[in-house]
């Protein structure tokens, strides 16, 4: 009867007798039956079906228990044998129970020997009969294995088959992509993310089959979504592979379309491609540099672009990746000089700051968190109540120190002095004569001033308690919701319409524009001064930024720049929604190039 017995154990355990499926009893029987699949062809000691099945309180006879389990399995899994009779299915060695069946009659062998056979055809190279033994294989499953079992024995079996059957999925995958499939992936790499949001190959291969797809702008949201639920989640950022591959998107690299028919394509990477056919790799250095064109949309001549200068031609010869970084006097101290890995900028030329520049950042100190403004808010509020006003000005002066505020160090002077009157009344009063009724008037107006008015004055000092009355934190953050949408607008707007980068000057600052982006900054194109803008960035950290993008060539991504430059964590997460990192756009023969201007005046 064993030949006809099937198990299944990847989902629901379920039996089966030829085509009739088999009750298999209670939960602990079927355990029991768990634990002796797991061993399929091997003994299993009865105190090691005891300790899985029963790991927290184990039954004082276990031997006697796993024993009625054991017959109830006999008569599922024979019900034509005598009671009497040895078991053939089920019987008892001298190292412990053995289930005598073929390993194949269970899906969890099957489901391993499918991914190991799909292995090696991989690597002989057969890659569709790869793909059929993967899907194979994985269409034996139909749910979480030994659901309802609990201890250590069953929690490591079912890590270790969602483990294999997790690789097996991103191995099937890979195959997709390869063999070209990268459309009809997509909707199921959406459900695998989704069941395994951690896992980066299965992300990098989500990112890749949308990228070929000819959705970029997907791509680049679904980076944008590992990335955030790594750093809110474990503090940490992507790895290696999906920041380059994520880097390489935004440079529209052609590699990514290797082997992809170009209908499959995005936009940026099938102009990449063109370009690549149409221009040199390196231009003549005597070659005249183009006349600028005018963007799609022009400006009215009121509004134009003053002329650049054109910086002089340099000779030609290795770039600095081939022979080393150049020496300390070659580089200039800043990075509004033509880059030597990246000369001519089309469409985005560097122009002196337009009305629209940007503001000074508001460089404000850390605040306290807020348990202790609250505590302070308290105490300081209760100090001038309990000391009948004489305790005002030290609150008054703590302030003062804490956010070095001359107005408050004045008004701690001026309670002091009010407390000094006030001690000096009421020591040189005199008991025994009735005091008149300006006299009254006076100290009860020095007691009032020192008292009830410096502890409203602590109370009104906590910017939350200030902020309720005059409502200025609401329209702050009204003003900066604004803002944030119109950047998220202007992100959309380029993912859609790439050409909206030089029609509308986005991320530039420095130009003249009548398009709000909500104060966005293309890093790869604004000259130096606008990098001094940026929120929490030094004046030695901003000249980092310039030299090393002088140097080295744009930046791809967040992680690059904070990489290159080693800023701390705190400045990046400030400058996480307002840099955008555009690549330099392609230059071709139909488009003339628009060199950036060098310096005007001596540095």
């Amino acid at each position: 009867m064993s030949g006809a017995l099937r198990f299944e154990i990847l989902g629901p355990q379920r039996a089966w007798f030829a085509d009739r499926e088999i009750d298999l009893g209670p939960g602990k029987q079927r355990a029991v039956l768990a634990v002796l699949l797991l061993s399929t062809g091997r003994p299993v000691a009865t105190g090691q079906i005891v300790e899985a099945v029963w790991p927290d309180d184990p039954p004082a006879n276990g031997p006697n228990v796993v024993q009625k389990y054991v017959a109830g399995l006999r008569r599922v899994l024979e019900p034509d044998r005598s009671p009497r009779t040895p078991g053939q299915v089920l019987s008892l060695t001298d190292a412990g129970y053995l289930l005598r069946v073929d390993p194949e009659a269970v899906d969890a062998v099957r489901f391993e020997r499918g991914v190991q056979a799909a292995r090696r055809r991989h690597e002989s190279g057969v890659t569709e009969q790869a793909l059929a033994e993967l899907t194979a294989a994985l269409d034996l499953w139909h749910g979480e294995p030994f659901t309802g079992f609990s201890g250590a024995v069953f929690e490591a079996a079912r890590h270790r088959l969602v483990e294999l059957r997790a690789v097996a999925l991103e191995t099937r995958a890979e195959l997709k992509l390869d063999s070209g499939r990268h459309r009809e992936l997509v909707g199921e790499l959406v459900e695998l993310v989704a069941e395994f949001p951690v896992r980066e190959r299965l992300r990098h291969q989500y990112m890749l089959a949308l990228y070929r797809s000819g959705r970029q702008a997907e791509a680049l949201a679904a980076y944008r979504d590992i990335d955030s639920l790594l750093r809110e989640e474990y503090g940490i950022g992507p790895g290696e592979a999906l920041r380059e591959l994520h880097g390489r998107i935004l440079r529209a690299d052609p590699t990514l379309t290797a082997g992809v028919p170009e209908t499959g394509w995005p936009a940026s990477a099938s102009a990449a491609r063109q370009a690549e056919n149409r221009v040199p790799a390196h231009p003549s250095a005597d070659s005249n540099p183009a006349a600028p064109a005018a963007p799609p949309s022009a400006p009215p001549p009121a509004q134009a672009i003053p002329a650049q200068a054109t910086p002089p031609p340099r000779a030609s010869g290795p770039s600095p990746q081939a022979s080393g970084p150049l020496p300390q006097a070659a580089v200039p101290p800043y990075a509004d000089l033509p880059s030597p890995l990246y000369p001519a900028l089309a469409g985005l030329p560097a122009g002196p700051p337009s009305p629209f520049a940007v503001d000074q950042p508001r460089r404000e100190r850390h605040p306290l968190p807020t348990w202790v403004s609250t505590t302070a808010t308290v105490a300081g509020t209760l100090l001038p109540l309990l000391s009948f006003g004489t305790g005002t000005w030290l609150v008054m002066l703590a302030y003062a120190v804490r956010r070095r505020s001359r107005r408050l160090g004045l008004a701690a002077v001026g309670y002091l002095l009010t407390a000094v009157l006030l001690v000096f009344m009421i020591a040189t009063d005199d008991l025994e004569k009735e005091d008149s009724a300006a006299e009254a008037f006076f100290g009860l107006g020095v007691l009032g001033l020192c008292w009830l008015v410096g502890a409203l004055h602590v109370l009104l000092l906590n910017r939350w308690v200030w902020g309720r009355i005059t409502g200025r934190p609401q329209a702050a953050q009204a003003r900066d919701e604004e803002r944030r949408v119109r950047r998220e607008q202007a992100r959309n707007l380029l993912h859609r319409y790439p050409s909206a980068r030089l029609e509308f000057a986005i991320g530039r600052p420095d130009l003249p524009r009548a398009f709000d982006d909500g104060g966005l900054v293309d890093i790869n194109a604004v000259p130096d001064h606008v990098l001094a803008t940026l929120p929490g960035l030094t004046d030695a950290q901003r000249r980092q930024v310039a030299m090393d993008r002088w140097v080295r060539g744009p930046y791809a991504s967040i992680e690059e720049l904070s990489a290159r430059c080693a800023l701390p964590l705190a400045v990046v997460d400030g400058l996480h929604g307002v840099l955008l990192f555009l690549p330099p756009p392609v230059l071709t023969t139909d488009t003339p190039a628009v060199v950036e201007a060098g310096p005007t005046v001596p540095r």
